[in-house]
């Protein structure tokens, strides 16, 4: 195909038509050829003249003459936007609707054009006002690194009547800055917007030689997940998400929105899936002005945690993209990177800004010619020499004129021409009589000095352009800041998140299940995407999806809805092995199966039966009472059997023997406890989020009543449970397993007491609801926040204190735990010019274990200085001069 649209560019386009007649008998016209040209020719113009973006200068025809016609009526004023649209129908030759719609997506982006009036919203979707109401100019940026007449390769508008630019002379990235999206014959193109900052620092690292990475950053805000970006090519793809806050429990805000959504079809999106059942809300306001803010209220009893999940999984709240890195080229279409695109900017406005320097160096040496020239026939008076003043016509004159700088030509940097002649005899007197020599020398030394610098320039254009990026930057990158945040985004399985809007029931009788047996036997809530595990009473099982009704046979011992890679779920299992068979007693997991599968939990001998069976969420192991068979030779007609002794092994395994006489019942002595032991927790930094996966840092082994201890930096503290649902803020500075005995120490300058240094030493409650240890005084500001045993802190002075020596604190001696709403004790009423924490003196018996061997901690590069005791001489009295400075703040409290 590329060859094709080559071959079509090439034509020679005849204006002279030829009329064909038509009921000419002898003419033949094969339908499919002209089919196929005339379609070829249709999809060559709208992939180079309207969808698809040029690499040089990253805009489409429509927007490069848009920036043209505002070039050409740009006198520092605003222009209507419908002057500026009937400017441009000179150069576009479509309608007045797709040049206006193109001038406000350019507008939007507020990079190339400054506007004016109401250009609509991008949060909202709304629309802009009337071209006539509207108004518009280029951008400060966009005369600095868009426009250069003398760099600008022209041809001939549409009707032959004026020039327009093939490209324009961009000295940036635009492409990658602005995004482009367009759709043709047979491809699209899709680049997303780059960070204006990052671009800048791409370029200076690829024109000096270093590997560099762009991510993309949308006006829109939010989050997005960059893990299959593969560099903007095809194939990749990106995840982005809203930012959703909590506002209280009961209300969730979100604040920022996914690239190509707005807040109408956002809010649409949650309406949508709170009718499905999928979320669980009362409302949804949308409150978006100047910023979005869409609230959902939860409806009550409803998991924050859980419907933030639920929103990313069946909302907008969550959208894919994936890139298309397709640009015009050589004009014909090329798939690139990012990457790619940006190494041919950065390439592409060093060669403009080469092209500017020698430009500017041949107008500066023709400057040079002429001037020295003009000295030459100005001092040499060769205005009144005879021969010129006698001769017959202008040729003799110029021959006379040349003849008399034959002596001078040497010097002069190019050949002397007619012209250059010609030009000296329009000097007017005036101009001869107050000719300077000074003056004159003076103007070429500039000239010189000027074009000493564009040699030098022009031997080191890599740090020229170089220079040119960081000017860019430090011009305009300060209105440019990040605004999407980069991270990893978690997996977010839906069923896992869907809210049970449905019920289960199930119809033994008759061997049904489904949501719409409403008048038989309740199971239990679930979700319309989730799925059945069924255990019959003949040792097989099976997992089927939920559905309104569906048979899935008799005998059903055990249905309940199935969680797949659950591994917590462990079934206690007694079977008969054949009709007549000895026992067995099993304990097994069911992680993961194909759906509608049947698989066999015992032997697969005939006449197999489960004659016990138990479902045990949290692997618990119970004791059961199994009644034999009388017989006159069996004295003991009972026995107890504890399933704790059985190992949890996969469902294909046989079990164990337990007995081989029939059995009459089995029943339930007693419950028991779980045998899988506490959870191992991990926190993962890069989500935010709780994980049994190891991943991240690992937080401890929690039983069913431990708690997580989150502190904010602001001095907030809260506790949560350790499901891996729960949401946490990015604030945190310490997220633990929560210790009530912990002892904390706070250094922090008390608002409430005129901004004093306290100290206080306190214990943190395990709830749920956030309270704060800096106090309720707006203004309280925390210096130091330690779990240490026995701190010790050195407190600095500086200001009209700064003489003073500084002081060394035991926390533990210097004031007591209370509780963590006391305001502790005060420091010092001086200027205080820093605190520092220093190792302590002494460690409690769990930090003295968990320090390493002294051998090892000497080869440590932390391995603690050894700190030297204390002589009676200079040391012993520093420290009675600290137990004064104690004891006169203990006398102030």
């Amino acid at each position: 195909m590329d060859d094709d649209i080559k071959d079509i560019e090439q034509k020679e386009v005849h204006t002279d038509y030829q009329p064909v007649n038509r009921f000419d008998a002898t003419a033949v016209h094969h339908l499919s050829g002209m089919y196929k040209n005339w379609f070829l020719d249709y999809a060559s113009y709208v992939i180079l003249e309207r969808a698809v973006p040029h690499i040089e200068d990253g805009l489409k025809p429509v927007q490069r003459r848009i920036l043209h016609s505002m070039k050409r009526m740009d006198d520092g004023r605003y222009n209507k936007v419908a002057n500026i649209v009937g400017h441009t129908m000179q150069f576009h030759p479509h309608g007045d609707a797709s040049i206006g719609d193109a001038l406000v997506q350019l507008g939007q982006k507020e990079l190339l054009v400054d506007t004016q009036g109401n250009w609509g919203n991008i949060l909202t979707g709304s629309s802009a006002a009337a071209p006539r109401y509207i108004e518009a100019r280029l951008s400060k940026f966009a005369l600095d690194v868009v426009f250069n007449p003398k760099t600008t390769q022209w041809k001939m508008s549409y009707d032959g009547r004026n020039r327009e630019p093939v490209t324009l002379p961009v000295k940036f990235p635009m492409l990658l800055a602005q995004g482009a999206e367009g759709i043709a014959v047979g491809l699209s193109s899709k680049i997303l917007p780059h960070n204006f900052n990052e671009l800048c620092d791409a370029a200076i690292s690829h024109l000096s030689g270093e590997d560099f990475e762009l991510y993309p950053d949308f006006p829109t805000s939010g989050s997005i997940d960059v893990t299959k970006y593969n560099d903007g090519q095809r194939g990749g793809s990106v995840k982005v998400r809203a930012k959703i806050e909590k506002l209280d429990q009961k209300t969730l805000v979100i604040r920022e929105i996914p690239f190509s959504k707005t807040s109408e079809t956002l809010q649409d999106s949650i309406v949508k899936a709170i009718e499905r059942g999928k979320i669980k809300a009362r409302k949804v306001e949308d409150l978006t002005a100047a910023e979005v803010e869409i609230q959902v209220h939860l409806a009550p009893g409803v998991s924050s945690d859980k419907t933030i999940d639920a929103l990313y999984a069946f909302t907008d709240c969550e959208v894919s993209l994936s890139p298309n890195c397709c640009v015009i080229e050589n004009n014909k279409p090329c798939f690139l990177t990012v990457s790619d695109v940006l190494r041919n900017s950065a390439d592409r406005t060093m060669g403009l800004l080469r092209t500017e320097l020698e430009i500017r160096r041949n107008e500066l040496e023709e400057q040079l010619f002429f001037a020295s020239l003009e000295k030459i026939f100005i001092e040499e008076r060769i205005y009144k020499d005879k021969g010129f003043e006698t001769a017959e016509n202008m040729d003799k004159v110029v021959a006379h004129i040349d003849k008399r700088l034959e002596p001078f030509k040497p010097k002069l940097i190019r050949e002397v021409t007619r012209d250059d002649i010609m030009r000296l005899m329009e000097i007017k007197m005036q101009r001869i009589l107050k000719f300077s020599k000074d003056k004159a020398d003076e103007l070429m030394a500039r000239i010189n000095a000027e074009l000493k610098e564009i040699a030098h320039d022009l031997a080191h254009m890599t740090e020229v352009t170089i220079n040119w990026f960081k000017f860019i930057k430090e011009k305009y990158g300060k209105d440019h800041p990040r605004r999407t945040e980069i991270r990893n985004f978690d997996t977010i399985e839906a069923a896992k998140v869907a809210e049970a809007n449905e019920k289960l029931y199930i119809n033994r009788a008759e061997g049904f299940i489904g949501t719409g047996l409403k008048k038989d036997e309740f199971v239990c809530n679930c979700s319309d995407i989730d799925d059945v595990i069924l255990f019959y009473r003949d040792g097989l099982f099976k997992v089927v999806r939920v559905a309104d009704k569906i048979f899935v046979g008799k005998n059903i011992i055990h249905v309940d809805i199935f969680k797949r890679g659950d591994n917590r779920t462990i079934y206690n299992m007694v079977y008969r092995d054949g009709k007549a068979g000895a026992y067995y007693m099993k304990r097994f997991s069911v992680p993961a199966v194909t759906r509608e599968r049947e698989y066999d939990l015992t032997k697969g001998t005939e006449g197999s039966r489960i004659v016990y069976f138990t479902a045990n969420p949290n692997g618990e192991a119970e004791i059961i009472k199994v009644a034999l068979q009388p017989s006159a030779f069996r004295k003991k007609l009972f026995m107890e059997k504890d399933f704790s002794e059985i190992s949890i092994k996969g469902r294909g395994a046989a079990g164990r023997l337990l007995t081989k006489v029939p059995v009459t019942r089995i029943t339930l002595k007693s419950h028991g406890h779980s045998t899988l032991g506490g959870r191992k927790v991990w926190f993962d930094e890069d989500v935010q989020r709780l994980n049994y996966d190891e991943h991240g840092r690992y937080l401890g082994e929690f039983d069913d009543d431990d708690r997580i201890l989150v502190v904010l930096d602001n001095g907030d503290f809260y506790s949560t449970n350790f499901d891996v649902n729960n949401h946490y803020e990015t604030n945190i500075k310490v997220i633990e397993k929560f210790d009530p005995d912990k002892v904390w120490t706070a250094l922090l300058f008390d608002a409430e007491n005129n901004g004093y240094l306290y100290l206080k030493r306190f214990t943190m409650e395990a709830k749920k609801n956030k309270q704060n240890y800096l106090g309720t005084e707006e203004g309280s500001r925390e210096v130091l926040l330690t779990d240490q045993t026995y701190p010790r802190v050195r407190v600095t002075f500086g200001g009209n204190d700064a003489f003073r020596e500084p002081m060394e604190i035991e926390a533990e001696e210097f004031v007591g735990v209370k509780g963590f709403k006391a305001h502790g004790k005060r420091v010092s009423t001086w200027d205080i010019e820093g605190v520092e924490e220093l190792e302590p003196l002494r460690l409690s018996e769990k930090e003295s274990e968990e320090m390493p061997d002294e051998e090892e901690s000497d080869n440590s590069e932390n391995a603690a200085v050894e700190t030297p005791k204390p002589t009676e001489t200079k040391e012993s009295k520093h420290n009675e001069d600290i137990t004064g400075q104690l004891r006169l703040f203990t006398d102030e409290e």
